[in-house]
């Protein structure tokens, strides 16, 4: 077993997760594993960054898929005993003008973005290592979307004492409420994408709870991160900030040093803490 320190990015063979694996090579002490559902785009972006003089290893992983996710635990606890740094960054999204009906994008947005987003977590949290880093890369579309939910979602959302299981409960219900098409009558905002987000900024929240509950003395930070809008195929060649630009904030919050107790079950953007 190899006493190397270890970072996962999850979704990382294009885009922000290609740049936050970029940055890590450069910054991290130790093996920064690349990984995405294809496996030979994730060589061939394991080679740019060989190009780059970085060394990134590559290891399949498709977060909608529990025995990929396993595979990877196991891997990860049989070479390394455990991991200390996770990126989750995998997500989709669909085309504005994308003509899938409502219901199928809020399923498949869902099904990603947010339960294979916690099925990591439920994998991999148990291995992280004190003083381990975990950052899950939400959206400024999250607050957005919170803003435009009813009164009493909003309230629930905000709460410190919402459970995961709640949370599981809202996040299936939001796509139940799409299928019989009412959503909206049901306080729900009309963006797919924003309630996934939404649910990753809360699970994370609920999460950061729990290890101070659990694993208090194991030092462990826990956030969720706005990268920004940055040009990538999802967001498009018009947005402000290059993928370099838009790691910066996970990459950050992925390298707080062990001394720092702050920030942790917090929604981050620009490196500053933003109210939830």
């Amino acid at each position: 077993m190899s006493n190397v320190p270890v970072a996962v990015v999850t979704g990382s063979n294009k885009g922000i997760g290609l740049a936050i694996v970029r940055a890590l090579c450069k910054q991290f002490p130790g093996d920064v594993y690349l990984t995405s559902r294809d496996p030979s785009r994730g060589q061939a972006a394991v080679a740019q960054l060989q190009q780059e003089g970085l060394q990134p290893l590559f290891h399949q992983l498709d977060i909608d898929d529990l025995q990929s996710i396993r595979a990877l635990r196991d891997f990860l606890k049989e070479k390394y005993g455990g991991l200390n740094v996770l990126v989750n960054n995998a997500g989709i999204a669909f085309k504005v003008n994308d003509t899938a009906p409502f219901e199928v994008q809020a399923e498949v947005t869902l099904k990603t973005n947010f339960f294979g987003t916690r099925n990591v977590c439920t994998e991999l949290l148990p291995l992280m290592k004190p003083y381990g880093r975990v950052v899950n890369v939400s959206s400024m579309v999250s607050s957005s979307a919170l803003g435009r939910c009813s009164q009493e979602l909003q309230q629930k959302f905000r709460s410190d004492t919402i459970t995961e299981d709640e949370l599981v409960q809202l996040m299936t219900k939001f796509v139940e409420d799409t299928k019989k098409g009412v959503h909206e009558k049901e306080g729900w905002p009309n963006t797919a994408y924003g309630v996934s987000k939404i649910g990753v900024t809360v699970l994370s929240r609920i999460q950061a709870r729990l290890l101070n509950e659990q694993r208090k003395g194991d030092h462990i930070l826990l956030n969720a991160c706005c990268p920004g809008w940055v040009r990538t195929d999802m967001a498009g060649p018009k947005a402000t900030k290059s993928p370099d630009e838009g790691a910066e904030t996970p990459v950050y919050l992925a390298l707080l040093p062990s001394s720092a107790d702050a920030p942790h079950g917090q929604y981050v953007s620009d490196k500053t803490v933003r109210p939830w």
